[in-house]
């Protein structure tokens, strides 16, 4: 086998670290993105009897949304194993408890309920905000598209950028707004 072979052989079968940013993101549609990586959907060699998936570091996960009155209608669910241990968990109760959780609990919704599935969620690490460890940091070589854009807050434009934006009306000195 050829040196060119052996290296593109070793890049098919080698686990690529990616990075997923939650910020404003849905956490469910993005569980079905992070699955496609974390399962190895993604590349050509796919075989559901092979572990070929990739590690996937997901950041800003305090910062994500839920649709609608998600936040105070989804529950989740979760039992301690003892006679009378079930317990419902609303969805902002839950994330102030720990941000990361919600994104977890999608992403292991979203995978297929079998014996590897534990063994996947290893390779899944979750991070409330943009600080990531040094040594997670160096691995990381890919980015995921985020499904939805996160808009430009209108105090983070500069001033002169917002100067030089076309007007469509002039307001008279005299105009008081109410």
């Amino acid at each position: 086998m050829s040196a060119v072979k052996r290296v593109q052989q070793w890049a098919t079968f080698a686990r690529t670290w990616h990075v997923f940013d939650c910020k404003w993101q849905d956490p469910y549609q993005s569980a079905k993105t992070i699955k496609k990586y974390l399962m190895g959907l993604h590349k050509p060699i796919y075989h559901p009897m092979n572990d070929c998936g990739d590690v996937v570091v997901c950041i800003n996960s305090r910062e994500i949304a839920l649709r609608g009155d998600d936040w105070r209608q989804r529950a989740y669910f979760h039992h301690t194993g003892y006679p009378g241990g079930a317990s419902w968990t609303l969805a902002w109760e839950l994330h102030n408890k720990d941000p990361t959780m919600i994104i977890q609990k999608a992403v292991y919704r979203a995978l297929k309920g079998n014996l590897q599935r534990r063994h996947t969620m290893q390779r899944l690490f979750i991070y409330p905000g943009e600080d990531i460890p040094e040594d997670i940091k160096q691995n990381i070589t890919n980015q995921i598209r985020q499904i939805r854009l996160v808009p430009t807050r209108l105090d983070h434009i500069p001033e002169e950028e917002v100067q030089k934006y076309p007007k469509v009306m002039e307001y008279p000195e005299d105009y008081v707004l109410k």
